[in-house]
């Protein structure tokens, strides 16, 4: 493993569990973490992370950022609906971080893209570009395209999925919203979905950058087991992060025009990721980094609760409920209702 590693995004959701994830697994590595603005936290790190200030919207705030550096783990972006800042982040940030790389000689890149990038599926258990990739969100349009620049500067391209744990503001988030606009089971619940514990994704980012087995290309990063939304649901009411849920169960057609007559922040592309097939095959990248996936973003969910609960509730905490994590019938009534940047991995 090289001395010194720079990663970007590192006080992001994912930054922040793989900046962790190196250090346990190498003490004595050099870390070197891009940010806009160094954290409150950065005394509590020690002497092992270097703290360097630059904006992936301004080249010049780069130059020399892999000086010395055998390997550039590149996690920030941007994931918001500012298209013109998804280019300057996403794209032309990626290209002028791969070109700095280049300079410096760096022989290891591993960047993190996005599952999303295939678009509105339904997918099931399709391998990496089986299907062609067809975004349609400006962040996952201009996640395809970092990708190019990634890859041609040699790198190990990440795809995951649904990532869950404790700072999750998107998935769970969006989930609470929709059991209320859409309240009942969603065509069955059966959809299985690509899904992983940042936690575990934390690991897997630091095994592929300290490996050689991982050969460049695009590979994707989930769990190797698809999780089924009725039993993601089932399993976030027992723990008292979402409410019980009625029995009805609708169709997919009668799911969607409940959620177009009811206002919320989710759209209907977003509600189609979580409720219809997205499931791609992960298995490789576990076995060629020599990295346990470990039992399963469900399994995880516990130690993340808390946080969760306090999230979405934090002056109405519900009860976690006992019943199976495994069973997505939970009767009952439908109750209604690490620095803040933008570039953020």
């Amino acid at each position: 493993m090289t001395d010194t590693v720079v990663l970007t995004g590192a006080t992001g959701f994912i930054g922040s569990a793989a900046l962790g994830a190196l250090a346990n697994r190498f003490p004595g590595l050099r870390l070197r973490a891009l940010v806009r603005r160094v954290p409150d936290t950065a005394a509590g790190a020690g002497g092992s992370v270097e703290w360097v200030t630059g904006d992936l919207t301004d080249p010049a705030s780069l130059r020399g950022l892999c000086a010395g550096a055998d390997t550039l783990v590149h996690l920030a972006s941007y994931i918001g609906r500012d298209e013109e800042r998804c280019v300057a982040v996403n794209v032309t940030g990626t290209r002028a971080l791969m070109a700095e790389a280049a300079r410096a000689g760096v022989r290891r890149v591993v960047h993190l893209s996005t599952a999303a990038v295939y678009g509105a599926g339904p997918h099931r258990g399709i391998a990496v570009d089986e299907v062609p990739a067809e975004p349609v969100s400006a962040a996952s349009r201009t996640r395809l395209a970092g990708e190019g620049h990634a890859l041609r500067a040699g790198a190990v391209v990440l795809r995951p999925g649904l990532v869950l744990g404790a700072g999750d503001r998107w998935v769970v988030p969006a989930l609470r919203e929709l059991v209320d606009r859409v309240p009942a089971a969603w065509d069955g619940n059966r959809a299985l979905l690509s899904a992983v514990d940042v936690g575990d994704l934390g690991r897997l980012i630091a095994a592929v950058a300290a490996g050689e087995g991982v050969p460049p290309g695009v590979h994707h990063a989930s769990h190797p087991e698809p999780v089924r939304i009725g039993d993601l649901l089932a399993t976030l009411v027992t723990h008292g992060v979402l409410p019980a849920r009625p029995d009805a169960d609708w169709s997919w057609p009668v799911c969607l025009e409940r959620l177009r007559t009811v206002p919320g922040r989710v759209t209907e592309r977003q509600f189609a990721l979580l409720a219809r097939d997205h499931w791609y095959r992960s298995d490789e990248i576990w076995r060629l980094s020599a990295c346990p996936p470990g039992p399963g973003p469900l399994h995880r969910l516990e130690a993340a609760a808390a946080w969760y609960r306090a999230l979405l509730h934090p002056t109405d905490t519900l009860r976690p409920t006992p019943v199976s994590p495994h069973c997505d019938k939970v009767p009952g009534p439908c109750r209604p209702s690490a620095d803040g940047r933008t570039i953020r991995a």
